[in-house]
């Protein structure tokens, strides 16, 4: 029975045995797949981990690229900021310690010489110019003007025996030993007009009275003590020497007269707008009639003036006549601004050439052909320029006596010089061009400049172009007004009466300048207007030739009498054959005075 039982049980028992065997195997497979499973979900996990921060590295990569790149680009408007920074300190260090202005390196002087030389010309050849040499000037030429007195130094009686034989010695006659410049100082006398008044006596046994009195001159200022030659003597020593009031009244006590500052700024005043303001119309009138004007401001300071602060800016206008041939013009306008409105309201009806720098307000005058001052580009191109080579550049003048050399033609493949010295030279180029047509008449003049100088200009843009200069830079800064006044810069080629430059209203803008360097600020609105006024029909004088205190005094002298008189006035202008005759030569109030001075022939 047992071994019966073994066969039958046992192959049961193999079976679940092997059974339980086989899923324990299954089991422990199942297990170790799902452990692999995991084991792979875990490594995808580490995988996709890694990708992201493979991904976050590359996105800091280029942060990091980018960040750099900024600070590169950081790092060279840093520098371009310090080289600006320490351009603008140089130039403030300049203008505040050092010479404002460009100059060349030779000093040029109009002062003349007093040693007698010879007459004669010579030329000396120097490298592809002649140069002249300027005559000196004699001394008879230089005080051609001055009256002449000669002191006879007489041999004293007891000397004129021989000291040989005792015998009366005769006169042979005067040898020249020296000339020396004499000068009597200011005198002040008090005048009394005394009226001479006729009675007839055979009226007065009839018992009627007439009485006839002898006619006196007008009152330049009624209840007054001024007179045409103190007045203008205030004048001349304010608007000419540039001798403020304030110093005025020392010099004038000095004389022995108590001027206050106050009663000469009201004669200054009074009489510029009532009697000289006229004559100033009357060139205005002329002014705009011409077909060439330059123009240019300058700013000044009137401390009442309604509507405005003490400390505001205001400006002052100057314009004048260009090289037309004609008597020439120089005008002051005294504004509140420096808007368009002003240069439109004075140049209304103008219609020609207006030579100006590159102030946007001109731009806005209908009519007027804009010239552009070459002067002004050169100077942006000059102070672009390192200082430590600033003062070895030469600069080229229209006007001056000086010889200079030619400029070099290959300035633009130069490598010494730098990008603004080429410029600089670019400029000397065309100077030195019209200096050589200055003195052409206006036809010529245009003709010459068309045939040399357009070539210069082609060459100049297209160098400028090739530039690329650093931003904010002067350098830059230059480049750039070239560029925006590129056709204004040429227009001076279309008219040969039209100057390459807007120099001649520079220098009369300095006219004011000087003065306002010593009085500082003007006081009323009526102040600056008289101030103008004045200052016109002196460097309107000085343009034309004529003795400035002289014609003060005659303005002053006869305008009382013909304020009011067209034909007067037009006698009283400073190009007048009546005005060329009075005011030509020295300085001499002793033969006309308000007494004797007559008519006008009007």
């Amino acid at each position: 029975m047992t071994k019966l039982f073994l066969r039958l049980v046992a192959p049961c028992l193999f079976f679940l045995y092997n059974s339980t065997q086989k899923k324990g195997r299954r089991k422990a497979r199942m297990q170790e797949l799902d452990q692999t499973q995991e084991l792979i979900q875990m490594l995808k996990e580490r995988l996709n981990e890694k990708d992201e921060t493979i991904a976050t590295l590359q996105a800091t990569i280029k942060n990091l690229e980018a960040t750099v790149k900024m600070l590169q680009e950081n790092a060279v408007d840093l520098k371009a900021t310090i080289a600006n920074l320490t351009e603008t300190l140089n130039e403030f260090k300049r203008k505040f310690f050092g010479i404002s202005s460009e100059k060349s390196k030779k000093k040029q002087t109009d002062e003349p010489v007093c040693e007698e030389a010879s007459e004669q010309e010579s030329g000396i050849p120097v490298k592809e110019h002649t140069r002249t040499r300027k005559k000196k000037a004699k001394r008879d030429d230089l005080y051609a003007l001055l009256p002449i007195e000669e002191v006879l130094c007489d041999v004293p009686q007891q000397e004129r025996l021989c000291p040989d034989c005792g015998a009366e010695m005769e006169h042979m006659g005067y040898t020249f030993i020296r000339e020396e410049l004499r000068i009597t100082p200011a005198k002040i006398v008090r005048v009394r007009y005394m009226q001479e008044k006729l009675i007839c006596p055979v009226c007065r046994e009839e018992d009627d009275t007439t009485i006839t009195q002898a006619k006196t001159p007008t009152a330049l200022m009624p209840h007054s003590p001024a007179s045409p030659d103190m007045v203008a003597m205030v004048m001349y020593q304010k608007s000419f020497l540039h001798l403020p009031f304030y110093r005025q009244e020392k010099d004038w006590k000095e004389k022995g007269v108590p001027l206050p500052r106050e009663t000469a700024a009201n004669w200054y005043n009074t009489c510029a707008l009532e009697y000289l303001l006229p004559i100033y119309q009357a060139m205005h009138v002329e002014l705009i009639s011409r077909s060439v004007i330059h123009a240019d401001e300058v700013p000044c300071q009137v401390l009442h003036e309604e509507g405005k602060a003490a400390t505001s800016k205001s400006y002052m206008w100057v314009y004048l006549s260009g090289t037309d041939g004609e008597p020439k013009i120089v005008l002051y306008d005294y504004c509140s601004g420096r808007g368009g409105d002003h240069p439109i309201k004075f140049l209304a009806g103008f219609t020609g050439m207006l030579q100006c720098d590159g102030y946007s307000a001109y731009g806005r005058i209908e009519d007027v052909v804009l010239a552009c001052c070459l002067a002004h580009c050169r100077r942006k191109f000059f102070e672009a320029i390192p200082a430590e080579r600033r003062k070895k550049q030469k600069l080229l003048d229209i006007n001056s006596e000086q010889a200079q050399e030619k400029p070099d033609d290959k300035t633009a493949s130069n490598e010494k010089l730098s990008a603004a010295q080429k410029g600089v030279e670019f400029c000397n180029r065309l100077f030195y061009e019209e200096r050589l047509y200055k003195d052409l008449p206006a036809d010529e003049r245009k003709q010459k400049r068309l045939e040399t100088q357009p070539r210069i200009w082609e060459e100049f843009w297209s160098w400028l172009e090739t530039l690329s200069p650093t931003g904010g830079s002067k350098l830059e800064k230059a480049v750039n007004y070239a560029f925006n006044h590129k056709e204004t810069l040429m227009n001076y080629l279309q008219d040969g009466r039209c100057e390459i430059s807007n120099n001649a209203a520079e220098r009369r803008v300095k006219s004011y300048v000087m003065g306002r360097k010593n009085f500082l600020f003007h006081n009323t609105v009526d102040g600056a207007r008289a101030s103008a006024t004045v200052l016109s029909l002196i460097e309107t004088a000085k343009a034309n030739n004529l003795n400035v205190y002289q014609y003060l005094y005659t303005l002053l002298l006869y305008m009382p009498d013909y304020k009011d008189e067209p034909a007067g006035i037009e006698q009283l202008m400073p190009w007048s054959d009546f005005i060329k005759e009075k005011c030509s030569g020295v300085t001499d109030t002793s033969i006309e005075k308000p007494e004797n001075r007559g008519n006008l022939s009007i």
